[in-house]
């Protein structure tokens, strides 16, 4: 072996991202056999005060229990996503993010398909969690909603999330979800839900994009460059279309939620899939993962195409640069790298992906049933 190929397998190994026929890019932190009926969903990261790194994943599938009380494992690294622990699992947890507010541990979505929104706090670290069976413990509202991993932030003295109600007249995938926001004050207690504001909600409307509209979900909190709160959507098209996001203005107090569309939506690299967005006051860009549709498939349903995550950023929201492809395989049918969670940590981009790759049992059920969580790192993200 020379020398130059040498070093450069070892630099792959040491950033965890060796392929063999079994093995998926980056870390592996989980993996579950499509033998078994359930599926990885839903990945959810975040950084404690500590530099531990928390993980979570829930279960989807036709053997898992996500319409009645879904299940979600919460993971931790002590040496900066190199190695990985499972500390905890909840009953009655699904499509949830996590995050850190005031030092202290949270995780936020349902507890089932199409469920209550509820939000739990651990004071050690993962291990335990509130159960949020009242309005005082986590109980935020009750009914059905849809949501996915999706960014809390912090805005003019609030936290700030996008969330979907998903009753509605059509009960069709797509059809049944309406935008919304819900907010909190920053010193409030979270597991009151008495201190929680949410916004009217927006519904589905066939006659959006000239009849081309199937959905909207899995929005995005976000401030724009006026320092307005918008929800930025996921918008679902037909076969062969161009990509789309959503743009909901919310109002300063979090109440009522609006939108135009004539000039709300606006053409987003891979916005028809998950997508996370966050602000780097370094660069003064946004910066987002995303799954890319390379032209060679832009026939299909650009939903189903999640080959491919790129890191792009962008200095308004509307006009996106691809700075580098983080993960990629060339069978866009088998393979998925999807529903990335991402932080900044320092100079470099942490990030989870639901991956679908194979494995020891013939690899994932297909491109969206993915088997494997999987961490990765992105150094010197800026300079991308």
């Amino acid at each position: 072996m020379n020398k130059p190929l040498y070093l450069l397998l070892l630099s792959l190994i040491l950033q965890g991202s060796v392929l063999s026929a079994q093995t998926p890019p980056g870390v592996v932190v989980s993996h579950i056999s499509k033998e078994t009926g359930k599926y990885i969903g839903s990945p959810g990261l975040c950084v404690l005060p500590d530099g531990t790194y928390v993980a979570s994943h829930d279960e989807f599938g036709p053997k898992s229990s996500e319409f009645r009380s879904a299940q979600s494992r919460i993971f931790i690294s002590k040496d900066k996503g190199v190695t990985w622990t499972q500390v905890a699992s909840i009953d009655g947890q699904f499509w949830s993010n996590l995050f850190v507010h005031k030092g202290e541990l949270y995780i936020m979505g349902v507890n089932k398909h199409h469920g209550n929104l509820i939000i739990r706090k651990s004071v050690d670290g993962g291990y335990n969690w509130t159960i949020p069976y009242s309005k005082t413990t986590g109980l935020i509202l009750e009914g059905e909603y849809h949501t996915a991993p999706m960014p809390v932030i912090t805005h003019n003295g609030r936290l700030w999330r996008a969330v979907e109600y998903a009753t509605a007249p059509m009960t069709d995938w797509g059809k049944r979800y309406s935008a919304m926001m819900v907010s909190v004050p920053v010193d409030a207690d979270l597991l009151n839900a008495d201190n929680w504001t949410r916004s009217n909600h927006l519904p589905y409307d066939s006659t959006y994009l000239d009849g081309h509209f199937n959905a909207w979900l899995e929005g995005n909190a976000v401030v724009d460059q006026k320092g307005n709160i918008v929800d930025v959507l996921r918008v679902a098209v037909p076969d062969g279309s161009e990509e789309y996001a959503a743009f909901v203005k919310i109002s300063e107090d979090g109440k009522v939620a609006s939108f135009d569309p004539e000039t709300g939506f606006v053409k987003f690299p891979g916005g028809s899939k998950k997508f996370s967005i966050r602000y780097d006051e370094k660069s003064k860009r946004y910066w987002m993962l995303t799954n890319l549709v390379k032209p060679e498939y832009k026939s299909l349903n650009p939903a189903s195409v999640r080959n491919v995550q790129a890191l792009c950023s962008s200095p308004d929201l509307i006009n996106w640069t691809t700075n580098c492809i983080a993960l990629e395989h060339a069978d866009v049918k088998n393979h998925g790298f999807q529903y990335v969670e991402w932080l900044f940590d320092g100079d470099d981009i942490i990030f989870l992906s639901r991956t679908a790759y194979e494995d020891e049992t013939g690899g994932a059920n297909n491109n969206h049933d993915a088997n494997f969580l999987t961490f990765h790192r992105i150094p010197n993200f800026r300079s991308q």
